[in-house]
């Protein structure tokens, strides 16, 4: 026997036993199409070729290529000729933008002493590409210019809650200049805050403790911040609204009417710079009054003070305020039975400098997919749904290039899509996933299919000790009972929000991650030695994501019946509502605590006279509000939701032997029951995000609020709003219900 033949049947005999091996027909599939599909699948991750990744992120971060430079048109037309050579209908599409760059970057202390604050990352002998003239300087986008002179206080992490300790000390930033750490929430909610408090400028950090020799060696020695290295980043208001800031809910194309900058709603109103810990040491040195909190504390060797003052900053910031072109690449495989159902996969292509984590190893892998996709097309395969793959422009900037296309294209998404599968930075670590929790059990699945490359486990599995292990008790006991893997809920900070949160299209985020150092976020060392030396060397983990969003991609656009399931969508909108139950519980007797604490004056007397402390005022009442609205609903979805799910096994079972017409009809109303759970007039103070489930906090940016209408509402004191979202939450998941039920009366 021939060697080839000999490795042919071996092949055949592994795909057969990898069938056979299964534990069950995949989701959405029959027994005879789930083999088909583990078949491919096996061809797939036969075909994932790490050197064809490596190559192209070498490529594309050889350079930096912001929004406006020009290797940013250059990564763009690399990736679509890729696309186009591997056979999809291919196109640009273009849109202009407004992309501000600095001119003007001073910092500098007054007083007590003089100092004049570098705002450069040093070059790096081991990083290659670290010393490059094209680099955007370290500066915060949709900053306003401005030109202040006033004391300092240090405000933590800038969180409402830091401030109440500020006001407890008599410390208040009204006519200041605000010094803050990353972390605890978005970087442009804190500006955001600090204005509200009446701050004139902010500046932001990361203190070592949190990103860098606190936590390990530094860079490039080791993963961590180097001293030198700030987070760049967008401060638009991005809870309010993402997309290009003069073009409110429509296509920033060439010739759509744009808004005069001064009428922008979604600029911070302060003058706002990142900077290095490095600058940021004497300037922390400087400050006196009272001790902050152990809490606040970080890893420089100081004393970390309040303030306000001594120290006396000089912050001057003026930007050039261009619109500027950004390249989106959409590319097309149409489908076989259902070409009007649409699964997109996406991943944006834009960094702030070379951005090899963010968002390079993301698009690598899914230019890979595609590439193999196209190779199996040529191999005889034909998708039954049609694959898009789209590439973002000017993500960074605040999710410009895809909500673009979403305030575009809109009409047409909302017909089409069926889902949105999204990827962006990517490392070593434990498989993470969020998204619309219709796709659970669907995702649990492959989770359990797809081995760690490390650890040989599945993914799942390797997430299941790491929570098994975890100091939180609730992620203990929830890992206890069960071994099934949970989709978190999105918040924001990637492309999926258009689709999900404005359009109510069904969607995922992927991504590995956990054991690395941060210390590359944004900065000019996200680079190819960086990513190749720690963060995934070898890029085990590029291509282990490669498998898990390959199998998403195909299961979704070759099953038989959409593979969503109804019943971890209700349990976990019903565990939502239970937390509000709670949470109004818990504000009222805390409340309650608190009053009756200032009235019998312990504040007061329990106050160090020494240090200022000042007694809190009373707090606001919380009403007794009506739940049943939310709580009523919550039980009708359930039982909807609990016939629909034994309706789908039962056609599962018989072998999803349904009519075209049904099986057209019974999709359609599937991934179109995400938009169910919007409501065209969208969150308070927010319309355009729409999802009265999931949506990034109000003051937390990136952090999701799940129910976010009532949650807010509870959490700001808003008692008249809470009962109103309270009824229109009910009308939402009413509806879903009502439609859930027609889904369930078209399977026989």
């Amino acid at each position: 026997m021939g060697l080839s033949n000999l490795l042919k049947i071996t092949a055949l005999l592994v795909a057969i036993s990898a069938t056979a091996n299964a534990d069950d027909q995949i989701r959405g599939f029959s027994k005879e199409n789930s083999d088909k599909q583990y078949q491919l699948e096996k061809s797939f991750d036969d075909q994932l070729n790490v050197q064809n990744m490596d190559d192209w992120m070498k490529f594309m971060t050889s350079r930096p290529h912001a929004t406006g430079q020009p290797f940013d048109k250059e990564v763009a037309e690399f990736v679509a000729a890729k696309y186009k050579e591997w056979g999809y209908d291919t196109e640009i599409v273009e849109y202009q933008i407004l992309m501000p760059t600095p001119k003007i970057r001073l910092l500098e202390m007054v007083s007590p002493t003089k100092f004049t604050a570098s705002l450069n990352e040093d070059a790096l002998a081991d990083d290659p590409t670290s010393n490059q003239d094209e680099r955007l300087p370290v500066y915060h986008s949709y900053s306003p210019d401005g030109d202040v002179t006033a004391e300092v206080v240090f405000v933590n992490q800038g969180l409402r809650g830091d401030y109440e300790d500020l006001a407890r000390r008599g410390v208040s930033v009204k006519g200041k200049i605000i010094l803050a750490k990353y972390g605890g929430s978005w970087r442009g909610i804190k500006p955001k805050i600090a204005e509200e408090f009446g701050a004139i400028g902010a500046l932001i950090y990361s203190d070592p403790e949190d990103d860098g020799y606190g936590q390990g060696d530094m860079y490039p020695e080791g993963a961590w911040k180097h001293e030198s290295g700030a987070q760049r980043g967008s401060i638009m208001d991005l809870p309010t609204r993402p997309g290009d800031p003069l073009t409110p809910n429509v296509g920033a194309t060439k010739d759509a009417k744009r808004i005069k900058l001064e009428d922008v709603e979604i600029f911070v109103g302060i003058p706002t710079l990142p900077i290095s810990y490095k600058d940021a040491l004497p300037i922390l040195q400087a400050i006196g009054g009272p001790v902050a909190p152990a809490r606040w504390r970080g890893a420089l060797p100081i004393t970390y003070h309040m303030g306000p003052g001594p120290a006396k900053l000089h912050l001057k910031l003026a930007f050039n305020w261009d619109v500027v072109p950004t390249y989106n690449i959409i590319a097309k495989m149409k489908g076989s039975k259902f070409p009007d159902q649409w699964v997109m996969r996406g991943n944006h292509h834009d960094a702030w400098v070379h951005g090899a984590a963010d968002p390079i190893s993301g698009l690598v892998v899914q230019m890979e997919e595609a590439r193999i996709l196209a190779q199996l097309a040529k191999e005889g395969w034909q998708p039954k749904r049609t694959i898009v793959f789209g590439v973002w422009g000017s993500e960074e900037q605040g999710l410009i290039g895809s909500v673009e296309w979403v305030e575009e294209n809109a009409k047409e998404l909302s017909e089409k899509l069926v889902a949105y599968i999204n990827t962006d930075g990517n490392g070593a670590g434990f498989l993470g996933a969020g998204g619309s929790h219709t796709l659970e059990s669907f995702f649990d699945q492959i989770a359990h299919d797809v081995k760690d490359p490390i650890q040989g486990m599945s993914a799942a599995e390797r997430v299941q000790s790491r929570n098994l292990i975890s100091d939180n008790k609730m992620t203990r006991q929830r890992a206890e009972k069960s071994s099934h893997y949970y989709l978190s809920a999105l918040g924001s900070g990637s492309d999926y929000s258009g689709f999900f949160q404005h359009l109510g299209i069904p969607s995922m985020n992927i991504g590995y991650g956990g054991e690395f150092g941060g210390g590359s976020y944004h900065t000019n060392y996200d680079s190819y030695h960086y990513f190749t030396t720690f963060r995934d060397p070898g890029l085990y983990y590029t291509k282990a994501l490669g498998k898990v969003t390959g199998r998403v991609v195909t299961r979704l656009a070759d099953a038989d019946v959409l593979p969503f399931q109804m019943g971890n969508m209700a349990r976990t909108v019903g565990e939502y509502a239970d937390e509000m139950v709670d949470n109004m519980e818990k504000s009222r007797t805390e409340v309650l605590r608190h009053n009756k604490l200032v009235k019998e004056g312990h504040f007061k007397a329990a106050a160090n006279i020494r240090e200022g402390f000042v007694a809190p005022e009373l707090k606001e009442e919380v009403p007794y509000i009506n739940l049943s609205p939310m709580q009523n609903s919550v039980e009708r979805l359930k039982a909807s939701a609990t016939a629909f799910d034994d309706a789908y096994k039962k056609l599962a079972m018989g072998g999803f032997k349904i009519s075209k017409a049904n099986n057209d009809k019974l999709d359609k109303i599937i991934y179109q029951l995400e938009a169910q759970l919007t409501r065209k007039e969208g969150l308070p103070r927010r319309p355009w995000y729409r999802h009265y489930i999931y949506a990034p906090g109000y003051y937390t940016g990136y952090g999701v609020k799940t129910l976010p209408g009532v949650r807010e509402g509870i959490e700001e004191a808003k008692w008249q709003e809470t009962q109103e979202q309270m009824v229109k939450l009910a009308e939402v998941l009413n509806n879903y219900a009502t439609k859930l039920d027609e889904a369930t009366v078209l399977m026989p």
